[in-house]
């Protein structure tokens, strides 16, 4: 069960998120309340292990600046959370370490998902970003639990039930552990990635701390924009 706590604004938070057991931090960089500059994500991506996925945010943004953002501050997958087409989607798949796409709750493109290329795929509530839970019987059957990450929503009173309604890959949070936009309340925390171990563990999906996209961080290319990448290898198959 890999568990992101996405959103992160500043170091203490970050650190904080990965000393409390998080397997992945977000970063946004789209507009929002909680919008960091890639320079301040390098620096804090820098003092976090290196196990750790560290995703870059983004919502309709260029796809040539996705990947010169997520390749030349070495993070280690980009997710595009925005209305971004196929062609854009497979641009950034192609040059990228791991992608994940993000779909609204009910979208009729999650039903062809597998046309983006993504490794990963996302489902947020039907408002991205507004912290409402969606009706996770819009993804049954639907999505490979196996390539799911469920957002929207969750806190620690809910992710359980997520968890064993969909059987996900992983489960994303950013307000459900927040005291204020972009600030991130440590027993909040520390209740969401308990929770949502228990019930990985109850659901018999992995041990505690298990969760995790395998694979090396990319160190960052002279030309990241043309620097084809080949997930497949890095990930070892999986």
């Amino acid at each position: 069960m890999l568990v992101k706590i996405c959103g992160i604004t500043s170091e203490a938070d970050a650190l904080l998120a990965v000393a409390l057991g998080a397997d992945a931090v977000g970063f946004v960089f789209a507009p929002s309340s909680r919008q960091v500059m890639p320079q301040a994500v390098d620096r804090i991506i820098n003092r976090l292990p290196r196990e750790i996925l560290t995703v870059g945010v983004f919502r309709d943004e260029s796809p040539k600046r996705v990947v010169q953002i997520t390749n030349g501050i070495g993070l280690r997958a980009a997710q595009l959370h925005g209305s971004e087409s196929t062609a854009d989607t497979m641009y950034v798949v192609e040059r990228v370490s791991h992608t994940i796409k993000a779909f609204p709750a009910g979208h009729p493109d999650i039903a062809r998902s597998d046309e983006f290329g993504a490794q990963t795929i996302l489902v947020d509530g039907a408002s991205p970003g507004s912290g409402e839970v969606f009706e996770w019987r819009l993804v049954e059957g639907i999505v490979d639990p196996s390539r799911l990450i469920v957002s929207g929503g969750l806190n620690a009173a809910n992710v359980g039930d997520a968890i064993s309604h969909l059987r996900p890959l992983g489960v994303d949070v950013s307000s459900g552990v927040e005291s204020s936009p972009g600030h991130k309340d440590p027993q909040k925390m520390r209740e969401f990635i308990a929770a949502a171990r228990r019930a990985a563990v109850r659901a018999n999906l992995s041990e505690p701390g298990g969760g995790k996209i395998d694979g090396e961080p990319r160190a960052p290319a002279g030309d990241p924009d043309e620097t084809p990448f080949d997930w497949r290898e890095d990930l070892g198959g999986n």
